[in-house]
């Protein structure tokens, strides 16, 4: 029987996509245009009204309160592994969906995503929790050192101190994004440690990025529009772009977190709407601790400190965009995907993971590492993933769909591959990876 393709997990163009200032708000009103939630929580073909579970909601009230009127399907069925939340579904039911789902991606009960999930959900009663603690232990580290060598290198006016604190900030900002995929919990406002706001990524990051990677409702795809264009797609990037690019990116990185913050004020002027919260004063605590400690003029702490952010937004553009996505083989929107996919083998379709950090619970830590299971199952603590492999292979083999992973450096040789490539590729999920 042949097998019928798509080249796109959307049945429509998003709305808003191509707006100039694309910030998460715009994309949440996007997908309340486009979802046919009408003003509630849909669930593949099912309203639900949540306001009375908003504030009892266990992972935080925030993630209900930010998602009303919108599809939260791929983000429901990721963020509960159990079947508790599926039980309370039916308190809340309004009616059916009176249209489609805007999304082609697949959760049939006998399909890849869950059957795959119940082998989790029996796995989770006997593994080993004990990661997970040393995943506190590690950011905690982390989070320490970066504050220890700021302090040394304001003390002892040293840029070279600066750079291995701008390198501990970013490994801290990395580790903290697996704390804000869980319920609310301090770790998280590490996040927020130089002009990020873990409020805001657990938008563009976990309920975008997460639920629909590499496509045109990616907005880690359309952020980086015009400049860094991954989608095959040559009416967005010339033949000079294509190339350029691999000049330009490192600048690109560099600049990633002051452009957060200069976005976020212009949406604050423009819309009228304040964008900032009480939690984003976390950015302030490092530059007051070196002029606290520092001996030295507001001047040079400043300095160093926007020294420091810049280091640590290079490093962490660096380590993210080359982490999992944008190789050549991985899928891209306009590439040809089987029609009707399942939600698991879409993921494993958009994400290399990285080889050469397997082993290691801090690589995996600070490099968005055992990136195809975190994508699967984001709640969990990276920790505690690697115990899952053996379940995961199981359904590999079962649903003949071939896991990839690459060592970093072809990684990243692949991204600047990807920023130049225009032709289509096909996904064939039992095809071996070469």
């Amino acid at each position: 029987m042949a097998t019928n393709y798509i080249t796109t997990i959307s049945k429509k163009y998003p709305s808003f996509r191509d707006e100039p200032l694309k910030t998460v708000y715009r994309w949440l009103d996007g997908k309340r245009q486009d979802d046919g939630a009408e003003g509630l929580w849909r669930i593949h073909d099912t309203l639900y009204d949540f306001t009375d579970f908003i504030e009892r909601h266990p992972g935080g009230p925030e993630w209900l309160r930010l998602t009303k009127g919108t599809d939260i399907t791929e983000a429901f069925e990721t963020h509960h592994v159990t079947v508790r939340a599926e039980g309370l579904l039916g308190k809340y039911k309004v009616r059916e969906a009176t249209t489609p789902r805007a999304v082609q991606l697949t959760f049939r009960d006998d399909g890849f995503y869950r059957t795959l999930k119940r082998r989790v959900r029996d796995k989770l009663k006997d593994i080993d929790y004990g990661p997970a603690q040393r995943s506190k232990l590690i950011i905690d580290s982390m989070l320490a050192a970066a504050f220890g060598l700021a302090f040394l290198a304001i003390r002892l006016h040293s840029y070279a101190l600066a750079t291995v604190s701008g390198l501990f900030v970013c490994w801290t900002m990395i580790s903290a994004h697996n704390f804000f995929h869980q319920r609310d919990n301090w770790r998280m406002l590490a996040f927020n440690l130089a002009f990020s706001s873990y409020r805001e990524w657990r938008i563009s990051h976990a309920l975008s990025h997460h639920n629909f990677p590499n496509s045109i409702l990616d907005l880690e795809i359309s952020y980086f529009e015009p400049f860094l264009c991954w989608l095959p797609n040559p009416s967005i990037k010339s033949s000079v772009k294509r190339i350029a690019s691999w000049l330009y990116g490192p600048l690109v990185y560099s600049f990633l977190f002051y452009g957060e913050f200069v976005k976020r004020v212009i949406e604050t002027y423009e819309t009228g709407k304040n964008t900032f919260f009480l939690d984003d004063l976390v950015t302030l605590i490092l530059p007051t601790f070196m002029y606290v400690v520092g001996a030295t003029s507001l001047w040079e702490v400043i300095k160093m400190w926007l020294f420091i952010v810049l280091v640590a937004s290079f490093l962490f553009g660096l380590i993210g965009l080359n982490a999992a996505h944008h190789h050549p083989k991985a899928v891209h929107d306009g590439d040809q995907i089987p029609a009707d996919i399942d939600f698991a083998v879409y993921q494993m379709a958009a994400v290399i993971d990285r080889s050469d950090t397997k082993g290691s619970q801090f690589m995996v830590l600070t490099s968005f590492g055992d990136h195809c299971l975190h994508h699967l199952f984001p709640t969990l603590d990276h920790g505690i993933l690697p115990q899952l492999y053996p379940v995961f292979f199981e359904t590999c083999r079962e649903f003949e769909t071939v896991y990839r992973e690459l060592p970093w450096l072809q990684q990243i040789i692949g991204q600047h591959k990807q920023l130049a490539r225009v032709e289509t590729m096909t996904y064939k999920p039992s095809e071996k990876f070469i």
